[in-house]
Formats: structure tokens, C-alpha cells, sequence
């Protein structure tokens, strides 16, 4: 597991931020994953590229995980590693932030054209909380 993750999400799960996991594999195999690595107990809502009819970068994943947390997609944060994440949240009107690691298929991390490039799972945590804190005041 990458440097970050359980602390990012840990971090926000302790402020109550409702979190999704969106991805192209399979869903069956998704909750495997999750459950095997402790990080399941995070995510209120798992969307694998067998859930819908769509896949990324198509934004239906990530507007349908929009709806089953109950937030508004331009109010929702995704936080992803490739083209097929920033152009499907781009699509469903989704900001977004990209990691520097994970699968980019050869892609530098800088020309994926994400809002902001963020170190960790955890730094995005950070803006997230900073963020509501902000609009809290």
C-alpha cells in the first residue's frame, strides 16, 4: 500500500466525510481487495467497472457514486491516479486531484490536467478538511 492511504482516509473518516471507491476493476474483486488490505471499513459505496453500464472515463461511475453518498458531484473530491479519472470526474463535474503514483499508463503525473497534484492520500485529506473547515466559518 502506498505511503499515506490509511491515514488519508482514517483522517477523514474521524471528520465524517462519506467516501467512495470508483474503479475500472471488477466489483467482486474490488471488495476482496479492500477487505484483505483493512481499508473496506472506509468506503460507504464501492463502484467497479461492472456495476454499471459505463465505465471511466464515462462520469456515470462517479456520478453514481455521487448519488449514493448524497453529495452534489461539483461538492465531491476525487482524488485519482490516471487520464480515465481525471477525464471521467472532468465529465461528471468532479474536481480532482491526482497522486504521483499509481497507474498512469506512461503518463506523467503533471500533463493528466488535474486540479491540483497532491503527495499522499493523506494530503488530500488535508485540503478536504481545510476546505470544510473554510466554508464552516
Amino acid at each position: 500500500m502506498f505511503p499515506g492511504v490509511t491515514a488519508g482516509l482514517e483522517m477523514l473518516a474521524q471528520e465524517g466525510v462519506p467516501l467512495a471507491c470508483v474503479t475500472n476493476k471488477s466489483e467482486r474483486f474490488t471488495h476482496a481487495l479492500l477487505a484483505q488490505t483493512g481499508l473496506a471499513q472506509y468506503f460507504a459505496a464501492v463502484v467497479g467497472g461492472d456495476t454499471l453500464a459505463a465505465r471511466k472515463p464515462d462520469p456515470l461511475p462517479f456520478l453514481h457514486a455521487c448519488e449514493r453518498l448524497g453529495v452534489a458531484a461539483r461538492e465531491a473530491l476525487v482524488v485519482g491516479d490516471s487520464l480515465n479519472d481525471v477525464a471521467g470526474a472532468r465529465a461528471a463535474g468532479c474536481p480532482v486531484v491526482c497522486v504521483p503514483y499509481g497507474y498512469r499508463e506512461g503518463v506523467p503525473v503533471d500533463a493528466l490536467g488535474s486540479d491540483a497534484i497532491v503527495a499522499s492520500v493523506a494530503e488530500a485529506a488535508r485540503l478536504v478538511i481545510a476546505s470544510r473547515a473554510a466554508a464552516a466559518v
